[in-house]
């Protein structure tokens, strides 16, 4: 009886925790589509969350405000646009216009600037 009371309890524990987010506020992905430049705004106000997926790859949870409406940006750190975004943003930089082009793991994104 105690063995099933221990299972139990674990059981119950990890049932707490799949209803707790660890990705901040739940919002709508923001798409980057193909040909298309994107304008958004990016929140610096706190860190980053995190998202580690099976196979390693680390994604930054950005969030952003696109078209009116807060969205998360998610982005592979090991994505150039990432450390792009940052370095804007120490700069003061909160706003990106960001092209696409190519697709699944050919694609590329620039930073659009008015120069």
């Amino acid at each position: 009886m105690e063995q099933q009371t221990n299972t139990t309890n674990w059981l119950d524990e990890e049932l707490k925790t799949l209803n707790v987010t660890t990705f901040g506020e739940i919002l709508p992905a923001m798409k980057l589509e193909q040909s298309k430049i994107a304008e958004f705004t990016v929140d610096f106000a706190q860190p980053f969350n995190k998202y580690v997926a099976a196979d390693g790859t680390i994604k930054k949870i950005i969030p952003v405000t696109h078209k009116g409406e807060r969205k998360n940006l998610w982005l592979n750190v090991k994505n150039p646009l990432y450390s792009q975004i940052l370095e804007a943003g120490k700069k003061g930089q909160t706003t990106f216009k960001v092209s696409t082009t190519g697709s699944l793991k050919d694609t590329r994104y620039t930073i659009v600037t008015d120069d």
